[in-house]
């Protein structure tokens, strides 16, 4: 493992990683761990919705997969307005009384965000191959 790439790496990129990987920890103790509704719930919440947006926003900075293409945008940026639509549906479906429509928003930012966009980014040639692979 090395950490060479990441410090290489373009400040879109090191804001994205910075923001991610907390942001992966605290989703998955927000859903599998922490007792909901509890005040350490909505305060982390809070924390995770922050980290997420910043993730998202600062992914239209990152072009490296299709520098040629309109806007350099590439697939991947389709995860943006998903997980700030989501982000969105959670908040608004937990100010309306819908639990349900709260997890399931927010467990859907977490696969979508997270689990497939962040595991599209082990794949070779990828920032995290490298760091991971070493190459």
């Amino acid at each position: 493992m090395t950490l060479e790439p990441f410090f290489t790496a373009p400040l879109a990129i090191q804001l994205h990683l910075v923001t991610v990987l907390p942001a992966a920890v605290l989703g998955a103790w927000l859903i599998i761990a922490s007792r909901k509704g509890a005040r350490p719930h909505r305060v982390l919440g809070m924390t995770y919705i922050a980290l997420m947006v910043v993730t998202a926003l600062s992914a239209l900075f990152i072009h490296e997969l299709n520098p040629d293409g309109p806007l350099g945008f590439s697939f991947i940026h389709l995860f943006v307005p998903g997980t700030i639509i989501s982000l969105a549906l959670a908040l608004y479906a937990l100010r309306q009384g819908d639990i349900t429509g709260h997890k399931s928003a927010m467990v859907g930012v977490y696969i979508g965000g997270i689990l497939v966009a962040g595991g599209l980014t082990f794949l070779p040639g990828r920032l995290m191959y490298q760091m991971v692979m070493g190459g």
